[in-house]
């Protein structure tokens, strides 16, 4: 079975990256104190509202992010303190997320695995079908 390419890497985001350098509960992928974005942008004004809200998008959405929801109990300010708790129902959606996205993926990876065999399934026919043509005419070839 051969293996299948690498998986393209997404383009970093540059506000994710500083936000990770300058807060450890970015870098640690913690749960995040409710409202954390209005801390941010008091300690950070020069950040553009539009792409922290993307930067918050892609960490919160990211799976290693859901995983840690899914199992703490406390959320955490930009110093890494306890800022409040995670819910029990907030801790269900986590794990509903990443129950729904590991099954999407493995849904991808089977397609992906049932083409690559129809795939060979197709060029082993067309092998033999050119194997029988190259005989045929070797037995009707008689000059």
């Amino acid at each position: 079975m051969s293996e299948s390419p690498p998986k393209p890497s997404r383009p970093r985001n540059a506000v994710l990256d500083s936000l990770g350098v300058s807060f450890p509960v970015f870098r640690d992928g913690l749960p995040l104190a409710i409202g954390i974005h209005k801390a941010i942008v008091a300690r950070l004004p020069e950040l553009d509202p539009q792409q922290l809200r993307a930067a918050m998008r892609i960490h919160t959405a990211s799976t290693r992010y859901l995983k840690a929801l899914s199992q703490a109990s406390s959320r955490f300010d930009l110093d890494g303190k306890a800022a409040g708790e995670v819910t029990a129902e907030q801790r269900q959606q986590a794990l509903t997320t990443l129950r729904e996205r590991f099954k999407a993926q493995a849904e991808r990876h089977r397609a992906a695995q049932q083409a690559q065999q129809q795939e060979r399934l197709v060029q082993q026919q067309a092998r033999q079908r050119q194997e029988k043509l190259l005989k045929l005419a070797e037995k009707f070839n008689t000059r």
